[in-house]
């Protein structure tokens, strides 16, 4: 159901079977969004202007690739939690999220007595030691504006997608 009134949530019957065909992903092919104007019977022009008005009204957040960490080898993968100086979070924050080994970071609320941390960054390795080293380097980063931190090590994938319809 569509709102007139809200713009941002308002698709078209082409928009939305364009969200059905691509909300498991893209085509593992050469040319997805050829791929994707076939199954939809429209041109490949058609399909890349309707995904980019849905990104720009925020239907669409973004269009990115989501790797299994697993299948590609990287079997040691680890939320690394840190009590970061509240003054420097997000200065540092993204100089941590720039690190080439951090694949996401943002801050979250504290939850005191039991729960320090306000700052997040999710690191991979194929092995731990791997993963160890990269934790140094990010305490290293932060230096005297981190008083803590540990690593939260993933022991299965329990989902790795996005929203359906």
């Amino acid at each position: 159901m569509t709102d007139p009134a809200n713009p941002v949530m308002a698709l078209d019957p082409l928009d939305r079977r364009l969200v059905l065909a691509t909300q498991a992903g893209l085509p593992l092919v050469s040319r997805p969004y050829h791929a994707l104007a076939a199954q939809l019977g429209v041109p490949v022009d058609e399909v890349l202007a309707r995904l980019e008005r849905m990104l720009q009204r925020g239907a669409i957040r973004r269009i990115g690739a989501v790797p299994n960490h697993y299948a590609l080898g990287y079997r040691a993968n680890g939320m690394t939690v840190w009590d970061v100086d509240d003054a420097r979070v997000d200065a540092l924050g993204r100089q941590v999220g720039g690190l080439e080994f951090v694949s996401h970071c943002y801050r979250r609320p504290r939850r005191p007595p039991d729960w320090p941390y306000n700052l997040f960054a999710m690191v991979h390795g194929r092995r731990r030691d791997e993963v160890e080293r990269q934790v140094e380097a990010i305490a290293r980063l932060l230096g005297n504006a981190c008083r803590g931190h540990e690593v939260l090590y993933s022991v299965r994938i329990l989902k790795k997608t996005g929203l359906r319809f």
